[in-house]
């Protein structure tokens, strides 16, 4: 018996009932293995603690001296939870997290057994870089690098099984301190944005000395049977099926979507959400989603640093919590074809340390005109680097996604909806630039009005805008599922810091000019309204007609991951990173470097996979049926009956036959694409070469005769898994 059908026989559709899953007030276990600052305030002295919120809020260095009284009160803390191991999590550039496990435990010279934990171990440990992805910035045999104490993110307590770990954030550089990770370029760009919007607040506002970003990303992800998954080499290897014919019923008639949730997700989803509570990543919503067997979850907005590490973290729970209720996770932005891929929406904002979200309409002339401020400032930003947006979400797997009937195209545009773009249009149409310190209809604009407190999410949630305004937030809907949030959220707060940066320069140029500072601040508004409305779009980002208009207007449209990325390390970029002290130019050269290896393996391990399924499991499989059809026709030409008797038979075997000759055929010519993709020296060439002599030459010519194999051959015969079964089997 195959695979599949033991997969089948063996589905366990009984929910696994996990003790302590969901049982108890999430504010009870909420936190329960973070170290707050309010644990904090009980195992620190006064000094420790006065130094560690400091670097928390202030981000000032902390001493080794009193880091070690840090070190020991998160020891004590770790060892009264049962701890005995420490690591340094981070978030190297592989795309997932890495650690490496330490105990306390250790051997003093004269032979005694202790426990020890000391401020050196917190701030900075060695993990060995020469395996992971630097993009040329390290040689081989050049393995030093060092993980960095992150004290903006708490440490937390994972527990796997029945071992417990202290998780120390930290960022990741190389020995020659360039960065090698995602979270110290987004903390670099954070700080940049946070610097830019304190002075541009200053007008408004005196009393602002800290702006955060903020982030509420939604994660979408698909649930199917483990043994259905581990049927699959496809899913196993490359998280999404290169190979499926679409089922009679798939997502056409929407009834997944908001519905009832299976019960055995549902026992899934309280498992993983119980243990997220315990390291304090604040979930708040749980649904269906359109496609059968697709799920969301959201949590509440965080700082932008802490929502990436919730984020990755979430991500690694999911796939582990799975395994207990014989499920399979699968974050691939594409996993099935022909029905909707999964996402990773980014909502974001920015916050001051005074209680405003600069991005929420306010009641006052005072409080518009700063919204009105920020709020055309990010639609600029996003104009302005609308190509290092675009890489920025580019990969091998939302190249599936991008553009499909349900995630927004490759063009990046903004939607407002028709409340602001009208306030925005108003303001652009004032002849001259020409403002009146008492114009009502501008300066003294209660927006209110124009958005009813009870429409403050105003907009009708344009589902086809790769960046909408959703009434107090941008929502960034073009991030794929699997991607770490950092690096969205590192060009956007980077993009933003130079835009304000540009736009205090602007306003302060007019009131040298003796000009006052309301009217300074509307005109430079109404200029960037004007430089950046091409980018503004309120229809269907789905339609032909929209394509042609963007093309029209002269934005980018770069569907595919090697060309995308070469927005990265244009002189526009450099300069952008290198001004704000997010990335050196050498550093930039290797994330971009890194990124297309990534795509290359990535498209290289698909190509292999489907030669490998091709050859061990399609083609035997339609040989079998072949030979069945073959000796059904001869049985009855023996038997004296006209060919007329058997002529559906031959029809079938004709087109089965065409179809193992083509797949076998293009196979061959996929390999052979591969080699000579494989000599190619230079790295973006290479990428190219993948995605256009490689994927787009041989893949979708593969799947249409496999699939339409699938269609043909006795079910009794295909050994993989099919969609309806992996769909829609519970």
């Amino acid at each position: 018996m195959s695979l599949r059908f033991n997969a089948i026989n063996n589905l366990s559709t009984e929910p696994k009932d996990v003790v302590g899953s969901g049982t108890a007030k999430i504010t009870a276990i909420f936190n329960e293995n973070v170290f707050t600052q309010t644990v904090a305030r009980q195992y620190l002295s006064d000094e420790a603690y006065k130094s560690l919120i400091s670097s928390i809020k202030g981000g000032k260095k902390i001493e080794r001296s009193v880091a070690s009284q840090i070190a020991n009160g998160l020891k004590a803390w770790a060892e009264e939870k049962g701890v005995t191991h420490f690591t340094h999590w981070f978030q190297p550039l592989t795309g997932t997290t890495a650690e490496k496990h330490d105990s306390f435990f250790t051997i003093k010279s004269d032979g005694t057994a202790i426990e020890e934990f000391d401020g050196a171990a917190l701030i900075q440990q060695e993990p060995d870089a020469s395996s992971f992805p630097s993009g040329g910035l390290r040689a081989t045999f050049e393995a030093r690098g060092y993980t960095a104490w992150d004290p903006s993110s708490p440490a937390f307590i994972m527990e796997i099984g029945q071992g417990k770990t202290l998780c120390i954030p930290t960022i990741f550089i190389s020995y020659t301190g360039e960065s090698l990770d995602y979270k110290a370029p987004l903390l670099k760009a954070v700080e940049a944005m946070n610097n830019a919007a304190v002075d541009v607040c200053h007008y408004f506002d005196k009393n602002v000395s800290k702006v955060t970003a903020t982030l509420g990303w939604e994660q979408e992800y698909f649930i199917i049977d483990e043994g259905m998954a581990n049927a699959r080499p496809d899913l196993v290897q490359c998280g999404r099926t290169v190979f499926g014919a679409s089922p009679a019923k798939g997502q056409q008639l929407e009834d997944h979507y908001f519905g009832s949730i299976p019960e055995r997700s549902y026992a899934f989803m309280r498992d993983f959400e119980t243990e997220c509570y315990k390291l304090g990543i604040p979930l708040r919503t749980r649904h269906n989603e359109v496609a059968p067997a697709q799920f969301e979850c959201a949590p509440i907005f965080e700082e932008v640093s802490v929502a990436v590490d919730h984020n990755a973290l979430l991500m690694d729970i999911m796939e582990r919590v799975a395994r207990r209720h014989k499920l399979k996770v699968l974050m691939h932005e594409k996993p099935f074809a022909g029905i909707n891929g999964s996402g990773k929406h980014n909502n974001w904002s920015m916050a001051t340390d005074t209680g405003v979200n600069l991005l929420s309409p306010g009641k006052t002339p005072k409080t518009n005109l700063m919204f009105l401020t920020f709020f055309v400032n990010t639609i600029k930003a996003v104009h302005d680097y609308s190509d290092l947006l675009r890489a920025s979400i580019a990969s091998a797997g939302n190249d599936h996604r991008l553009g499909a009937n349900e995630a927004p195209p490759a063009i990046i545009s903004v939607f407002v909806g028709k409340y602001l773009a009208k306030v925005l249009s108003d303001i652009e149409t004032r002849v001259g630039g020409k403002f009146d310190e008492q114009d009502e209809a501008i300066l003294k604009l209660d927006i209110h009005r124009s958005i009813p407190e009870l429409l403050l999410d105003n907009t009708d949630r344009n589902r086809t805008s790769p960046f909408a305004f959703t009434g107090n937030k941008f929502e960034f809907r073009a991030v794929g599922s699997s991607a770490n949030c950092a690096s969205p959220m590192t060009v956007l707060n980077v993009a933003m810091a130079q835009t304000l940066k540009t736009f205090k320069a602007d306003v302060d140029s007019i009131i040298t000019k003796g000009e006052k500072k309301e009217i300074a601040i509307m005109q430079v508004i109404q200029k960037y309204i004007v430089e950046s409305k091409k980018v503004l779009f309120e229809g269907d980002g789905y339609s032909d007609a929209w394509h042609q208009e963007a093309a029209k207007r002269g934005l980018p449209n770069i569907p595919t991951t090697p060309l995308a990325l070469d927005a990265m390390v244009t002189d526009k970029a450099k300069h952008l990173y290198e001004s704000n002290k997010v990335y050196t130019h050498p550093e930039l050269e290797a994330r971009h470097e890194i990124e297309l290896e990534k795509y290359i393996k990535k498209v290289q391990i698909e190509a292999r996979i489907m030669g490998d399924l091709a050859l061990n499991h399609i083609i035997p499989a339609a040989v079998k049926y072949q030979n069945k059809l073959l000796t059904n026709i001869n049985g009855l030409k023996n038997a004296g009956l006209p060919e007329s008797s058997y002529a559906s038979q031959l029809d079938i075997l004709t087109k089965v036959s065409q179809h193992i000759q083509s797949v076998y055929t293009k196979c061959d010519a996929l390999v052979e694409a591969r080699k000579v993709a494989n000599a190619i020296t230079d790295t973006r060439e290479m990428a190219i070469a993948y995605c256009t002599t490689v994927k787009e030459a041989f893949f979708d010519d593969i799947r249409y005769s496999v699939d339409k194999l699938e269609s043909l051959v006795d079910d009794e015969y295909w050994t993989l898994p099919k969609y309806r079964e992996m769909l829609f089997l519970k």
